[in-house]
């Protein structure tokens, strides 16, 4: 350790550009502290302004509510969303069962036919119209006649 002192002793010039040196090491230590510092500070200064934003949206969130309890929220970019009310669904789906007991009867009466238990009607004469109906779409008498399923599904042909 002695001759490491003398070394160091005797070379002047050299001590003074290490403490030097040294120095500016700490400057730059120092600045980089106050830096890191300053940020940590900007850090937990928004940090506490966004809860205390949250916290106020959330109040005023809580308060005006718009549903009750018995409200559904849609989200309306969602594909999966209902798209129908509960009525329309019920009409829909009484239609489709009245469709459907008018299909079986007819298929059980053309089965009749086909096996000869109900005889054949003699052909009548039926007045057949070939021009259809010149009905417009606005008229009453047509948007009577629509049925559910085609209420809804009205935005397709539009």
């Amino acid at each position: 350790i002695g001759r490491d002192l003398l070394k160091i002793s005797s070379t002047g010039e050299e001590v003074s550009d290490l403490q030097f040196r040294i120095v500016r090491v700490l400057e730059m230590f120092e600045t980089l502290v106050n830096k890191y510092n300053l940020s940590l500070e900007e850090l937990k200064m928004e940090r506490d302004n966004l809860r205390s934003e949250l916290d106020r949206i959330m109040k005023d969130g809580q308060s005006t509510q718009i549903g009750g309890p018995n409200q559904l929220v849609v989200d309306l970019t969602d594909p999966n969303r209902p798209r129908f009310t509960m009525q329309e669904l019920k009409e829909v789906l009484q239609e489709r069962n009245q469709l459907k007991a008018q299909l079986m009867v007819a298929q059980e009466e053309l089965q009749l036919y086909k096996s000869g238990i109900l005889p054949q009607a003699e052909p009548a004469l039926v007045e057949v119209d070939q021009d259809p109906p010149k009905a417009t779409e606005n008229s009453p008498a047509s948007i009577n006649e629509k049925t559910t399923i085609g209420k809804l599904f009205s935005f397709r042909r539009k």
